[in-house]
């Protein structure tokens, strides 16, 4: 506790030098502590960003953890990409840390899915990683602060475990505050009351500023948690005794009487008179103070002067390196049948799920009654049991964030948002979260999930069920985006995306499913083989111009993915030998090589997309292609797609006068080839 208090006294007397925002843990120190001490290698914790003493009492040293406050190279937890007190750790001798970000209660998921995870392998028989050997009795502890409770997406992960009895621990530090907003505004009731709500988790009250009575009750609820695997919240009411954050000073908005009420509970004091009562005498209380202060103060220095980051490292870590780098197995094996992609998507699971027993699939309606409401999870329950292809409920959030945890506890998640427009509830998770995981915990914790998503119009599917979204997710840095057009790249790409080691959404077209729709006959092809799989960034030549055409200048390139190879192929026919289509297959990475080999050899291009034209992919594309094939170029770079309308109406009238066609994109082409 002197450690943390001398550490918080430092950053205060060396404001200049401490110029990061940060946050510290004064008041918080006795509940942090206990629960640390009680925490084995092979547990998992989620701290959240006051729980510098919690650090300290897992045996991180003030120096390790200063390195971060000042944002310095050898910063342990992220290079200096990462605020203090933002630790992500996987190693020897302490519990494993996820990397989480800063948003209030985002942690609350990502911890609930490591905890379903550990249930999880301990049903099925599998390692979690951190385990000397199978069946060691791991326990989840996620730290909240007390304003998080309000949050949605805690409510979600709150419902899993009390539904699936998953062994976690739920820490929430109460200090009354959030920020400047007081408990009494802004909560109808504090999480102890709140959790009631949630049949299955067991719940206690502690005075947080009792080091004893912390010490006592969270080794009970530990022991707890360990043999019965049930999960628990524990809320402990403790003083806020330091500024909310640097930035944002106690003085700017709590009261004399408040921060008197807070310093009368100061855990420090409270632990100093029971060692008094306990016979230790005042001089060797002095000489603990004495020596933490100089140690803290010695390890400030030596941080202070620690070397600044290399710039020339600041994009490093944005992805894992991935193992599939080029095309292998058979496309097109002999004697094998056409499939349609739904299926190809099918087998291409059941295929993994054979060979990766850590492979696990979820989403609204994916198990064992419906297998999906397009069928593209059918019959996966009936081969692989409940445990590892099981229905969620309706919590995209849930879905989306809890792959984090899934993915740190060693599983490989496989999850579906059943339409593209209901991705937003689960978009905090993807942007704040599994986006950011790999670069800021310098590639230890990359997210491995494949997450599925039917998207594009068609026959009326109507305003929420016919959306595209591909300019939302590739504003998104951190993730992968691939978007196949046909069978055989349905299945490659999912092979690809499954080993990939980053997070891969995995855009599909239901409108392409089962090639009812006319002119997408050729989404069907021959089965690719077992290992048949597709790098991602590589996009293929769908049709190419015929060399005649070429040399006589008459020729345009369109580049196109999805739904567009068709109206491209169906508008191609209309200029026999003047057309070459490049199907991207992958929209980022994007196969860039390709789209400027083809732009420039033919001089002429469009660019075709299923979404609102205004401001998407397909127009930042244009203008890059704009740039860089700026010599070659003897036409503007067109683009054509949706009209700029929010939603995509019902009516198949509607419907059709909304989106591109086969007939608009001919009469686009014929005056690009004007030029």
């Amino acid at each position: 506790m002197r450690t943390a208090y001398s550490m918080a006294g430092l950053f205060e007397q060396n404001r200049a030098i401490c110029k990061y925002v940060h946050s510290v843990s004064r008041g918080h120190e006795a509940i942090q502590l206990a629960t640390a001490f009680q925490l084995l290698p092979y547990d998992f914790v989620s701290p959240y960003y006051r729980d510098e003493s919690l650090l300290l009492g897992l045996g991180f040293t003030p120096y390790q953890i200063m390195l971060q406050l000042l944002a310095k190279a050898d910063d342990p937890f992220s290079g200096g990409r990462e605020y203090y007190s933002h630790p992500s750790y996987k190693g020897e001798g302490k519990p494993t840390i996820l990397h989480q970000s800063s948003a209030t209660g985002m942690q609350a998921i990502p911890s609930t899915g490591i905890a379903q995870a550990i249930a999880h392998c301990e049903k099925t028989g599998l390692k979690i990683p951190g385990q000397k050997y199978i069946g060691e009795p791991a326990v989840v502890v996620c730290s909240l602060g007390d304003a998080s409770i309000t949050e949605g997406e805690v409510s979600e992960a709150f419902q899993v475990a009390a539904l699936k009895k998953l062994p976690i621990i739920y820490l929430v530090q109460d200090n009354s505050w959030g920020i400047s907003v007081s408990a009494e505004e802004a909560r109808a009731m504090d999480a102890y009351q709140y959790v009631a709500g949630f049949p299955g988790i067991e719940r206690i009250k502690i005075d947080g500023s009792d080091f004893l009575e912390c010490y006592t009750v969270m080794q009970k609820v530990i022991e707890l948690v360990r043999k019965y695997r049930c999960p628990f919240l524990v809320q402990a009411k403790v003083p806020l005794l330091g500024h909310h954050t640097s930035g944002v000073r106690m003085e700017f908005y709590r009261s004399k009487e408040d921060l008197a009420h807070h310093r009368a509970h100061d855990p420090i004091p409270i632990l100093r008179q029971r060692l008094l009562d306990a016979d230790i005498t005042e001089e060797q209380i002095q000489a603990v103070e004495i020596k933490a202060g100089d140690e803290a103060n010695k390890q400030f220095q030596a941080a202070a002067a620690a070397a600044e980051p290399d710039p020339s490292h600041a994009a490093d870590f944005v992805f894992a390196p991935t193992t599939v780098l080029e095309e292998r197995g058979e496309r097109s094996p002999s004697g094998s049948e056409k499939i349609i992609m739904v299926d190809a998507a099918l087998f291409a699971i059941r295929e993994i799920m054979e060979e990766f027993p850590e492979a696990i699939v979820y989403g609204q309606d994916v198990g064992r009654r419906l297998g999906g409401v397009f069928r593209e999870t059918a019959t996966l329950a009936e081969r692989f049991g409940d445990d590892r292809v099981f229905n969620t409920a309706i919590q995209e959030a849930y879905i989306i964030g809890s792959t984090v945890g899934m993915s740190a506890a060693g599983l490989k998640p496989i999850v579906e948002i059943q339409f593209a427009d209901y991705i937003y509830p689960g978009f905090n998770q993807l942007v704040t979260e599994i986006s950011k995981s790999c670069y800021l915990s310098m590639g230890k914790f990359p997210v491995q999930t494949v997450i599925r998503i039917p998207v594009g119009a068609y026959n009326g599917g109507g305003p929420y069920h016919s959306g595209s979204i591909e300019s939302t997710l590739l504003s998104v840095k951190g993730i992968k985006v691939v978007y196949p057009s046909n069978a055989a790249d349905m299945k490659g790409l999912m092979k690809a995306a499954f080993l990939d080691p980053n997070p891969v959404v995995m855009l599909e077209h239901k409108g392409l499913y089962w090639s009812k729709v006319q002119g997408t006959e050729e989404a069907k092809t021959i089965e690719p083989s077992k290992d048949y799989v597709i790098p991602l960034g590589k996009g293929s030549v769908v049709l190419r111009a015929e060399e005649n055409e070429l040399t006589a200048g008459d020729t345009c390139c369109i580049i196109t993915y999805g739904m567009g190879v068709y109206w491209a192929k169906a508008a191609a026919k209309n200029f026999p030998g003047k057309i070459e289509i490049i199907d991207l297959r992958s929209l980022y990475p994007l196969d860039e090589d390709l789209i400027s080999e083809s732009v420039n050899r033919h001089g002429r291009c469009m660019v075709l997309t299923e979404e609102q034209q205004n401001n998407s992919f397909a127009e930042a594309l244009a203008g890059r292609i704009s740039r860089e094939c700026f010599s070659h170029l003897d036409a503007p770079v067109q683009v054509l797609g949706a009209l700029d309308v929010p939603a995509i109406p019902m009516n198949v009238n509607l419907e059709k006068a909304i989106l591109p066609d086969s007939e608009k994109l001919a009469s686009r082409i014929k005056d690009l080839l004007l030029y």
